[in-house]
Formats: structure tokens, C-alpha cells, sequence
């Protein structure tokens, strides 16, 4: 099942299915959906953080039981098009998205976890595009989103030989931004996923993306003038500076 709480400006979505190690199936894409319409949808929304229950798997890729149904290349196609569809409105959501490892992200789980924002990682996790030893390749777009990452260079090493990273290597390779020891891990990540839970951030993102030199001043603007402006500065002008 697929979990959604929301709560001070933050959505969290928990992908709990512990007899599967939280991996996708059908199902799941139907409720992993409906979670990110709703978080999108709601205007209290600031920021949305992707987790996996326990601390085994953050998710283990697709639901192979449930996915071993799919025998021709049609209906292949749509499998891959639909679960992509799912990462890009992740990719897409309008504030800060953050992937938060709290187990091993392999095969589909890292194309899920790449196309968040950021990813926070517990130290002990490990994460791989392995879909090579499946013989197949990643097909939500992690390839693309990995290059992007990484460099095209190391994008296909790591793809193309199903390399699994331990958390600081991937930190190192720039594939994840924090590595939390597993003790603080809740704590850390939330409170990360927190302080991006505001309107800056929001707008900070989407500038981000690209929306020339007069919008990011209107956004600015937008900012300057609201209260939340006004009673951080007075607060800072309290303090001296």
C-alpha cells in the first residue's frame, strides 16, 4: 500500500508493501498516482518527501511476481510509459521533492529515487541501477535522469554494468546529496524536508527550471512583499543583524 501524510506544509509518501521490500507493482503505480494528485492538489503543500517503510528497502524496483505477467513488448511498452509518467510527476512536482533512503534503493527503486530533487540517504543503504542482471535496462527514465547526474560517462558505467554503491560512494558521485547515520536518519531527513517546506523554496525550484530574468524577479517580488518576508526580517533586524 501507499501511504500519505501531510502535515505543516509537508507531504510525505510511504511506500509500504515490507512482504515485497516496498517494490512496484501495478497496484502500486495506481496508489503511488493518486498520492502525488492529491499532494499536488493540496495548497498547503510546500514540499513532498518519497520514503519506504522499515529500514530494509527504500524500494527494491518492480514487483517481479506481479510484473512476470507482462509477456509482449505492447504491453512492455506500457508498463514502462505509465511507471515513467509516475516518476515525472515527481520530477515535475511544484515544490522541493526529496527521496529519503531508508533502505537499499535498487534497479527501479534508484530510477524512482532520482527523479526527486534530492536524496537523503542512512548510511548503511546501498544503491544501484542493476537491471542489467535481469538483462534488461532502466525504463522510468532513470537513464536519462542518471546521466544528468552523474555525466554520460559514468551514467553508462554505473547502468551498464549494474554497479551497487554503498551510500558514500554515491555521495561521492554526486548521485546522493546527504548520508544520515541510521540513528538520526528519521529525524535528519525530516527536518531537512521540513525547512524546504516553504514558499522560497517553492520558487526557488521552479527559477531553478528556467523561467527567464522577469519572471524570477516577479517571483522575488512575490516573496519581498508577503508577510512571512516582513516578519523574518523584523526578527533578523531584532537581532542586531
Amino acid at each position: 500500500m501507499v501511504e500519505l501524510e501531510l502535515a505543516d506544509g509537508l507531504a510525505v509518501i510511504t511506500i509500504n508493501r515490507p512482504h515485497a521490500r516496498n517494490a512496484i507493482a501495478p497496484a502500486t503505480m495506481d496508489e503511488l498516482e493518486k498520492a502525488l494528485v492529491a499532494a499536488a492538489s493540496d495548497v498547503t503543500v510546500r514540499a513532498l518527501v518519497i520514503r519506504g517503510a522499515g529500514d530494509r528497502a527504500f524500494i527494491s524496483g518492480g514487483d517481479l511476481k506481479e510484473l512476470n505477467a507482462i509477456r509482449t513488448e505492447d504491453q512492455a511498452i506500457a508498463m514502462a510509459l505509465r511507471m515513467r509518467g509516475i516518476c515525472d510527476r515527481i520530477a515535475d512536482f511544484p515544490g522541493p521533492v526529496v527521496a529519503a533512503l531508508n533502505g537499499h534503493a535498487l534497479g527501479g527503486g534508484a530510477e524512482v529515487a532520482v527523479a526527486a530533487d534530492l536524496r537523503i540517504a542512512a548510511d548503511d543503504i546501498k544503491i544501484g541501477f542493476n537491471q542489467v542482471r535481469l538483462a534488461i535496462m532502466p525504463a522510468w527514465g532513470g537513464a536519462e535522469r542518471l546521466a544528468a547526474l552523474v555525466g554520460r560517462n559514468r551514467a553508462l558505467l554505473l547502468a551498464g554494468t549494474g554497479a551497487v554503491l554503498t551510500a558514500t560512494e554515491a555521495r561521492q558521485m554526486g548521485l546522493v546529496d546527504e548520508v544520515l547515520p541510521r540513528a538520526s536518519f528519521d529525524t535528519g531527513w525530516r527536518a531537512v524536508a521540513q525547512s524546504l517546506a516553504t514558499p522560497a523554496a517553492r520558487e526557488i525550484k521552479r527559477v531553478m527550471a528556467g523561467v527567464g530574468a522577469e519572471e524570477a524577479a516577479r517571483a522575488f517580488a512575490r516573496l519581498w512583499v508577503a508577510d512571512e518576508h516582513w516578519t523574518a526580517a523584523e526578527k533578523v533586524m531584532k537581532r542586531g543583524g
